[in-house]
């Protein structure tokens, strides 16, 4: 996992603009028992996202034709109040959208989530996978590497260590949320939950 806290003032630009490290990275993965192709047709359908992820319950897609490139879904997400506390998050309920901008069917799926306005951000979701003797490399994947409106928004009045405080809670409990929603699809998969 790596974490970046940029200068109080300013978040910095995606690396291969600077060559200035992303805010976050993180990937977690898994060794999974079933063909890479199987995998895929699990978690390219977001709308499943409820029985493994954290935060996101399900949602539905708004535009596009589902799990391609372009296509748009509303995701309904739940944050309990006890996540990092002390900081401005969503609690509660909230909806999100994400634009599909990877769909390689058996190797790669991926979203970017988008603004209010519904411009994407440097804030990208996606599952890998690679073919194995025993079935397949699940990984997950988030990458952000511009502050997303939502991360300006939760920072703007915090001070400097403040602001390095709250990436490295916010970065633990994103990979800890990652690693436990690489091992639900995991238990899934092998339980015989197809497509």
């Amino acid at each position: 996992m790596t974490l970046f806290v940029g200068n109080p003032q300013t978040f910095p630009v995606t690396t291969a603009k600077t060559g200035t490290p992303p805010l976050f990275e993180i990937e977690r993965s898994a060794l999974v028992r079933t063909s890479p192709e199987i995998a895929y047709a699990v978690v390219s359908d977001l709308t499943r996202s409820g029985e493994w992820s954290a935060e996101c319950t399900g949602g539905a897609w708004v535009a596009g034709t589902p799990g391609t490139v372009g296509a748009v879904f509303r995701g309904d997400n739940v944050r309990a109040e006890d996540v990092v506390a002390w900081a401005p998050v969503a609690r509660g309920h909230w909806q999100t959208h994400a634009e599909v901008v990877a769909a390689t069917p058996g190797r790669e799926f991926g979203w970017a989530m988008r603004n209010g306005a519904g411009h994407r951000q440097e804030s990208t979701w996606s599952f890998h996978l690679e073919p194995r003797d025993e079935g397949c490399l699940l990984a997950h994947r988030f990458r952000m590497g511009r502050a997303t409106e939502g991360i300006v928004g939760i920072t703007a009045e915090m001070d400097d260590e403040q602001r390095r405080r709250f990436f490295a809670e916010w970065g633990a409990k994103l990979a800890e949320d990652m690693a436990a929603t690489v091992e639900r699809i995991k238990a899934v998969l092998e339980s015989g939950g197809e497509p």
